[in-house]
């Protein structure tokens, strides 16, 4: 049986979230904390699925892709049923298809595949050449101005402890400035200890990898996804895990925008290590419609 989300250090919390409940061969249950949101957030759907797969698999097969699609908001009042369909048991692959369900609809559903660990062809693309992540976001007057002139909600945004802090290269983008390029690089690191179990480390690098992406295609609108008057959710996602990643460093997200039209944005990252390693790569479609107004 999972913990209970309790409360303690944010990334015990998460990490709890993450532990799910098994009901029944196949079939688990998983729990949001209770802070206040509206509803779920994708990337604990993202975390909370991919170890509901993982537990159906053998230990020496790790995830390598998933690709998934946001269907209804997910409540965090309630649980959330996880159903495993065990789609197949190959010599090499494992594939496993995900459905997480609420109030007896499905809110999300994911493929997921596994292969073992095998030798290979071995190449990257280089990681940018960015400020470190010491030299960012810190303490200091550059960041004080920022968010004594920032509109409330990104004020509390950014001042609300969280699992995986957040250090943008360039903070004052994030209200949105016209013209900006539809691009950004964002250091993020857990803020508590991972364990060492690669199945749960991909589960938190799925959790973060939905963290700031949309944004990316808001910025040279000159908007974010604080603007009131936009409807911004996430609507499908996809991911690669290239190579197994310990979370106790820093981790460099890289993302930008490649288009945005019919009230939808494309965006993409590519995770580093802070030595330069790709770990991950990430694709997201977005909704971002502007809301109706009423005419006066």
């Amino acid at each position: 049986m999972s913990r209970p989300v309790e409360l303690g250090s944010p990334m015990e919390e998460l990490l709890s979230t993450l532990d799910l409940e098994t009901l029944e061969e196949n079939l688990f249950r998983g729990r949001s904390p209770q802070v206040g949101r509206q509803r779920v957030f994708g990337g604990q759907v993202i975390g909370q699925a991919l170890i509901a797969a993982s537990r159906t698999v053998a230990e020496d097969r790790f995830v390598h892709s998933l690709h998934a699609y946001f269907i209804r908001p997910g409540d965090p009042a309630v649980p959330i049923i996880y159903d495993v369909d065990r789609i197949r048991d190959g010599a090499g692959f494992t594939t496993r298809r995900v459905m997480a369900i609420q109030h007896g609809k499905p809110i999300y559903f994911m493929t997921a595949s596994f292969h073992g660990d095998e030798p290979g062809f071995d190449h990257a693309v280089p990681m940018p050449d960015v400020l470190a992540p010491e030299q960012v976001l810190q303490d200091g007057e550059e960041r004080r101005r920022f968010l004594a002139s920032a509109p409330k909600a990104i004020r509390e945004y950014w001042e609300r402890p969280r699992p995986i802090e957040l250090r943008p290269i360039e903070l004052a983008r994030d209200p949105g400035l016209a013209g900006s390029a539809a691009s950004r690089n964002v250091w993020m690191r857990a803020t508590g200890p991972v364990p060492d179990d690669r199945h749960l480390q991909a589960a938190v690098l799925g959790y973060l990898s939905d963290l700031t992406l949309l944004d990316t295609a808001l910025f040279t609108h000159g908007t974010s996804v604080f603007d009131r008057s936009l409807q911004v959710a996430s609507l499908d996602h996809a991911m690669w895990f290239h190579r197994p990643c310990r979370l106790d460093d820093w981790l460099l997200f890289v993302q930008d925008s490649p288009s945005a039209s019919g009230a939808r944005g494309m965006t993409r990252g590519s995770l580093f290590t802070r030595q330069g390693l790709l770990v991950a790569s990430v694709a997201q479609e977005g909704l971002i419609r502007k809301k109706a107004t009423e005419q006066i």
